[in-house]
């Protein structure tokens, strides 16, 4: 997630809502959902010749949840499909000008590379991740303990796992070991602007003929003989398609319901409330691996179950990673839910970043933002087709894939693409050659029925 002091409010996007309506009443995709996965499933399918209409409920791309997002770029995913299409998609934000290829009247998102440390610990998420990374071609630099204090000199390498919350007398005990050392990635990074990523987005489909529509909430999803026919809007429009895509969310569910697959689904998603908090940095923080940048490197820290990313300015932004002894805020209804940051929440993952940088100030008041997550049940995402024929899915995203928004849509418009023109996606799993990295991204990974990966994490760093 992303700190915003205010929330943007985009007067020309309410206008544009209405200009990017297309007059006939039939196109080729509807893809529900105009965060920043549905805005490149859209684009990709629109480059492939597709008319396309992005549907959204809020005023403007990139406005829900990917608003929220830390944007944090990193490779450190439990299976070979994770890494590889982190790793693929990562080469799009590093040419975020040229995927696009267009200009945008309000600028071009950012990519940021002050590269990533994931701290080693025992029995620690590294493990998973190092054979992965020599398997895929990930860079990396594997740090011992000597190299993690040459490079953080101001962080505390204290050992203190497993995390506890900070009323657990175990949370203030001194640390009895050290950490092992860390793996740097260079490559990682975060995007500086995720809402304007999304727009950046819209605007490339636009210009392939793209259509976008906002303030709009679908209500049904047509279907006979079993086969998507249309989408209905809460005003009474009716859009007839043979595909429609859901990328709707922490909504993700609900569109399902509306398909009738709600049921119909192995895994299954629902939408999570998460907070992350916003602090000053301390002044001495900068690590020698990027003081030629003069940038603060991310950390993921599994140790103390935070992780930490460098914002423009000198702030910090301070996420968790889920550990086991913090509860989870499973939330009912997605438009419902308690949108500030509480003060346990913000005293709790600021005192463990203060356990990691012994110089932090920790505020005595919370700044943050809490948003949702579209969270699969194993953590990792679904890109499929599903048992409804033309109805597909690219949910349980939040979290851990805005990073990926270039593949994703790049794999979405070659799944769909193959289905819709025969192929047996369920008996024979579509497998997308990486545009920049060649690398070969096997789609099974993220079948809606598959079996729940036990090697996944079930955590997001950012």
């Amino acid at each position: 997630m992303r700190y915003m002091t205010t929330m943007w409010l985009p007067p020309d996007d309410a206008e544009e809502s209405q200009m990017s309506q297309p007059s006939e009443s039939t196109v080729d995709a509807v893809v529900i959902g105009a965060g920043v996965i549905g805005a490149s499933i859209g684009l990709e399918l629109a480059r492939r010749g597709w008319q396309t209409l992005n549907i959204d409920a809020l005023p403007a791309a990139g406005f829900g949840s990917t608003s929220s997002s830390s944007a944090v770029v990193r490779f450190s995913y439990s299976t070979f499909a994770g890494v590889a299409m982190a790793w693929e998609g990562m080469h799009y934000w590093a040419d975020w000008q040229a995927h696009l290829g267009v200009d945008d009247e309000r600028g071009l998102a950012r990519f940021v590379q002050p590269g990533m440390v994931l701290l080693k610990e025992p029995g620690g998420h590294h493990e998973r991740c190092v054979p992965l990374y020599d398997q895929v071609g990930v860079p990396y630099e594997d740090w011992d303990a000597d190299e993690l204090a040459r490079q953080l000199p101001t962080f505390d390498r204290g050992s203190y796992g497993p995390p506890t919350t900070a009323d657990d007398d175990a949370f203030w005990a001194d640390a009895e070991r050290q950490l092992e050392g860390g793996i740097w990635t260079p490559d990682a990074g975060y995007v500086n602007d995720p809402q304007l990523a999304a727009h950046n987005l819209q605007r490339a489909a636009e210009a392939h003929g793209g259509r976008y529509r906002f303030h709009a909430t679908v209500t049904a999803i047509d279907h006979t003989n079993g086969q998507v026919t249309g989408v209905r809007l809460s005003d009474g429009t009716c859009v007839h398609t043979r595909v429609v895509v859901n990328a709707a969310g922490p909504h993700s569910a609900a569109i399902n319901a509306l398909a009738g697959q709600a049921d119909r689904m192995s895994i299954g998603t629902r939408p999570m409330r998460h907070e992350v908090h916003h602090v000053a940095a301390p002044a001495n923080t900068a690590n020698t691996a990027n003081t030629a940048n003069d940038r603060t490197t991310q950390i993921a820290d599994g140790d103390t179950g935070v992780y930490l990313r460098p914002e423009v300015g000198g702030n910090l932004l301070v996420g968790s990673l889920d550990p086991e002894c913090d509860d989870q805020e499973w939330v009912e209804d997605p438009d419902d839910f308690n949108r500030a940051v509480t003060a346990d929440g913000f005293e709790r993952q600021v005192l463990r970043a203060a356990r990691r940088l012994p110089d932090l100030a920790v505020p005595n008041k919370p700044s943050g933002i809490a948003a949702l997550y579209d969270v699969a049940d194993d953590w990792i995402p679904i890109y499929d087709r599903t048992d409804l024929d033309g109805f597909y899915v690219a949910i349980g995203t939040s979290g851990n894939q805005f990073k990926n928004a270039g593949v994703a849509g790049h794999c979405m418009a070659e799944l769909i693409g193959a289905v819709e023109g025969g192929h047996d996606h369920d008996a024979d799993p579509v497998v997308v050659a990486g545009t920049h990295t060649g690398l070969r991204l096997p789609l099974g990974t993220f079948c809606r029925n598959r079996i729940i990966n036990r090697k996944s994490s079930f955590s997001v760093n950012g």
